[in-house]
């Protein structure tokens, strides 16, 4: 069984105070409060039945526009003290940063032959130590935060062999995965110490767990 970091402090706080304790969902609403007029279907996708898990990590309808802009967000503060760490000039405060499409930042790597999986959230490269770091983050449901962090690694191994073979370089696969309610492996920290900047996962995992209550708050509310 994987060894879990649960949120501390003011985000422990969050994460027991949050709609997951008394959720108004449609489920809750049928099957625990037994009010038979409501119908247990999501209020955005109208497909699956409306779970605390099902919004915060499996709604088609959020996929599109909100469960994108929280990675962003959460992948934006890494980027940002990668950036500072690397001497690249940026905004004071990281919540003013926008990444701009570049070799740092969600391009594709291309190859000599076809990979599919080319395209990370972020590829550092070191000419002097030689070595290439492909880094990309998911925020999948807590349950399944083991699971990701494996197929992380998986999906990347072609383009770790065809890095290393086109450039010379040793490549590394840095997989940070956070559960959208804060959930994090207690080995997480062995992945992010390799990524330069001083990468604390409890910074990624609050804005994470912010990003996610204040998802809950905005869809529950509507009737």
């Amino acid at each position: 069984m994987a060894k879990i970091s649960w949120p501390q402090g003011r985000n422990r706080w969050l994460y027991h105070r949050s709609p997951r304790s008394k959720p108004p969902t449609r489920w809750y609403q049928q099957n625990i409060l037994k009010k038979p007029d409501v119908d247990p279907k999501c209020r955005l996708c109208g497909r699956f039945e409306e779970t605390i898990d099902h919004l915060v990590s499996g709604c088609p309808e959020l996929a599109k526009t909100d469960y994108i802009h929280r990675h962003n967000k959460a992948a934006a503060h890494m980027h940002w003290k990668v950036c500072k760490e690397c001497g690249i000039k940026v905004k004071e405060r990281w919540y003013e940063h926008e990444p701009k499409r570049t070799r740092l930042w969600g391009m594709p790597i291309h190859t000599d032959r076809t990979i599919a999986a080319n395209r990370p959230d972020t590829e550092l490269k070191n000419k002097r130590d030689k070595t290439c770091l492909l880094i990309d983050m998911t925020i999948p449901l807590d349950t399944n935060t083991s699971v990701k962090t494996t197929e992380k690694l998986t999906k990347y191994k072609d383009l770790e062999i065809e890095v290393e073979r086109m450039w010379g370089l040793r490549t590394t696969t840095v997989p940070v995965v956070i559960g959208a309610l804060g959930t994090v492996k207690k080995d997480m920290e062995n992945h992010t110490n390799k990524i330069p900047g001083n990468i604390n996962i409890h910074g990624p995992q609050k804005i994470t767990l912010l990003s996610t209550a204040h998802l809950l708050r905005r869809v529950l509310s509507i009737k």
